[in-house]
């Protein structure tokens, strides 16, 4: 089964308070390789809301399309 956008949305989210969190114990304990993999996660969930706001954008634009389409053979 496939996540809805929603739940990607939810988890880009998590992935971005969770990689803050990792960069920050890093930063306490003095590991650099904690913090360079809350980094990373902290992008990687940046990237989820971005696909997903892209996803949200393209979606709208295929429903006003069908509805053009739609009106268009109604008249």
């Amino acid at each position: 089964m496939f996540p809805t956008r929603e739940l990607e949305g939810q988890m880009g989210f998590l992935d971005r308070l969770l990689g803050r969190g990792k960069k920050a114990a890093g930063d306490l304990m003095g590991d650099a390789s904690m913090r360079r993999e809350g980094a990373a996660q902290e992008r990687e969930g940046a990237a989820e809301d971005r696909a997903a706001e892209h996803e949200a954008m393209a979606q709208e634009q295929r429903n006003q399309a069908a509805e053009a389409h739609s009106e268009r053979e109604n008249t």
